[in-house]
């Protein structure tokens, strides 16, 4: 059975039983709802989901190129089982908590104004990542590449400088606990 190839096409209001098995590009996806579906296989290049509720889909050799994710609600995808080859996109309002990036290379990968709290970064290449405005609670980085990674103006993260990479990291002093936590120290916010 030939997949589906579809160009420039704007779906809203669309869940997954009205969209074919296939590739996508430079496609529209406003406020449709793929929570539990199945995108193994699918492809989507130059693609815009706004509004869009993708939580717990599965992910299956699923190929992301130039996607840009607005307003998502994207909780507990596995985006470790993602097709790797062109692997990129970006993050903007998101909530991505309970989300797994385990082994993932998504170096330049930009979230801006998300909720990451929980997710999985074990292991994966953030080198040179983005995180603007975002919240951290709870996400785990073990062995991650953080090398030139930007955190200045996120909050909540716990990072321990033992077990991850990171030259030339960017943070604020504000958050700096996020880097001392495992010292046991205290420090003083009010100096």
């Amino acid at each position: 059975m030939k997949e589906a190839y579809v160009l420039d096409q704007d779906f809203e209001n669309t869940d997954l039983s009205q969209i074919e098995k296939g590739g996508y590009e430079n496609c529209t996806f406003r406020n449709c709802n793929f929570e539990y579906g199945n995108l193994s296989g699918f492809s989507f290049t130059d693609c815009e989901f706004s509004g869009c509720n993708l939580s717990m889909a599965k992910l299956v050799k699923t190929s992301f190129h130039e996607v840009v994710f607005r307003e998502c609600k994207m909780f507990g995808l596995q985006f470790g089982d993602c097709n790797v080859f062109g692997l990129s996109f970006m993050f903007d309002g998101s909530a991505l908590n309970n989300s797994l990036f385990y082994q993932t290379s998504v170096k330049k990968t930009v979230f801006r104004n998300s909720k990451l709290i929980e997710v999985d970064f074990s292991e994966c290449d953030l080198s040179n990542a983005v995180f603007n405005n975002c919240d951290l609670s709870g996400a785990v980085f073990d062995g991650t590449n953080l090398e030139k990674a930007d955190f200045r103006t996120s909050v909540n993260y716990s990072i321990d400088p033992a077990l991850n990479r990171l030259k030339k990291a960017k943070f604020s002093l504000s958050e700096i606990y996020g880097l001392l936590y495992k010292l046991d120290i205290e420090i003083d916010k009010n100096s």
